[in-house]
């Protein structure tokens, strides 16, 4: 049996797909598939505690019948025999196809594709990381006497592949190599609560991660909440890291999301594009080409080409993001943000926040906030699998951060930040600083006007 690796020949399997499909009297079909080999490790205190290596696939076949309705299947067999397998597995599934929702071929399945500066790093091995990890641990333990151990680490590479291939001609294949490092520190001192905080790094190879800058961030946020102290139960005004604020919107990307409109779980409806839902110097892009996104995919699930798309320009609502089902279903064209599957998932990539073109990005309204304080700085957000009611808006997160008084900053004990989505949205004040950017996308720093902060009681 032959399984999905790294070094397919995506010309050579789409020629042997089409052989098998006409044998069965197959006229429609598509391939997805996604593999890649990983490394890992993590340490504790100087020892391995985990080392990992593996081959990971994911390959799925669809099938459309004479009556148009689709069928799917997964296998890991390359081989002639298992994919023939696959395929009649797939059209028998089609008779139980749904055809109420039946997607179809992408109509830019065969566009051509954006060009990325992507470039392929040989591994290092499993040792070189090893030795790599346990100096950043030694390190991140040195830098203060209180930081005991550094629980949760992780240093790993990937080599990783992606093909779309369909009977129309489609024929998409995508190489990539990454790295990520992530260190998160645990402090005690004598009579007070441990505090913790972290923080991570992707490159395209290992040789290429800032460890040094990972192991400074992680030092300095964990040290900065050692001393700490309750916060008040209030209103506050606050200003988000880009992390936490790039959260916050990703937990909300229902607003911008087709498939969630169609379902009737997104807070936006099909009425939706061309209002006004944010403060009118707010942008918001969904750009997974962007030259920070490590990993960045030249296309999604269904072959077509990924793009930078407007969805809030001036604080207004321009486009969702779609797959060619729902693409369809709007009379417009798909984006490049869908999955694949019988019925097809709809995602972001990559977000760019910022101040909209020719606008000043708040500064009026932010220098009067400056002078206002307290303020509470929210450095991360926490439980947003919990905390978040995406269909209604709401949210109530634990978040680590500062109440900054007098210039100066006190890390807070414990807290939760509360709100509606809707009203952050209206209450942005303005952006500070250069855009960062981060794993999740590009921001700078948010400035939001009275949010709900309560205290631990």
């Amino acid at each position: 049996m032959s399984t999905a690796t790294p070094g397919l020949n995506a010309e050579a399997l789409r020629s042997r797909l089409e052989q098998l499909a006409t044998g069965a009297g197959i006229r429609q079909w598509d391939l997805g598939a996604a593999c890649s080999t990983d490394t890992s490790v993590q340490v504790d205190r100087g020892e391995a505690k985990q080392l990992k290596g593996a081959q990971r696939s994911s390959i799925t076949v669809r099938v459309w019948n004479d009556n148009g309705l689709v069928g799917v299947t997964s296998t890991s067999d390359l081989s002639d025999s298992g994919l023939a397998r696959a395929l009649s597995g797939a059209r028998d599934a089609s008779a139980y196809g749904n055809p109420d929702d039946t997607p179809g071929f992408s109509p830019l399945a065969t566009a051509p594709l954006p060009e990325l500066d992507q470039p392929i790093h040989t591994p290092r091995g499993i040792l070189h990381l090893l030795d790599t990890l346990k100096d950043a641990e030694r390190q991140l333990l040195d830098r203060h006497d209180a930081i005991g151990t550094v629980p949760y680490n992780g240093l790993a590479e990937r080599s990783s592949e992606r093909i779309y291939l369909n009977s129309d001609g489609a024929c998409r294949q995508q190489r990539l190599s990454t790295a990520s490092v992530y260190l998160y520190a645990r402090a005690e001192e004598t009579g007070r609560k441990p505090r913790s905080a972290g923080a991570m790094r992707l490159a395209y190879g290992a040789g290429d991660l800032d460890i040094a800058g990972c192991i400074n961030e992680a030092a300095e946020r964990t040290i900065s909440h050692l001393d700490y102290a309750p916060i008040d139960t209030g209103r506050y005004t606050c200003v988000f890291s880009p992390e936490a604020f790039l959260d916050l919107i990703g937990a909300f990307s229902s607003l911008f999301n087709a498939r969630a409109v169609l379902d009737g779980v997104s807070l936006s409806n099909r009425e939706s594009i061309g209002e006004q839902l944010a403060v009118p110097f707010l942008s918001i892009h969904d750009n997974g080409l962007h030259p920070g996104n490590v990993g960045a995919s030249a296309f999604d699930g269904e072959g077509t080409p990924t793009q930078r798309l407007a969805l809030l320009e001036g604080g207004v609502l321009r486009n969702f993001l779609h797959s060619e089902a729902t693409a369809r279903a709007f009379g417009v064209a798909p984006t490049g943000h869908a999955g694949l599957g019988a019925k097809v998932s709809v995602g972001p990539d990559w977000f760019e926040i910022g101040p909209a073109a020719g606008s000043d990005g708040g500064q009026a309204g932010l220098d009067r906030f400056k002078a206002s304080e307290p303020l509470v700085w929210i450095d991360s957000l926490s439980a947003l699998h919990a905390g978040v009611k995406a269909s209604q808006g709401s949210f109530s997160l634990p978040f680590d951060g500062w109440l900054v008084r007098g210039g100066e900053g006190r890390s807070i004990e414990a807290a939760t930040v509360a709100g509606d989505i809707r009203q952050v949205l209206k209450a942005i004040v303005g952006f500070e600083g250069d855009a960062k950017v981060t794993p999740d996308g590009l921001c700078p720093l948010v400035w939001v006007e009275g949010l709900s902060i309560t205290g631990e009681a």
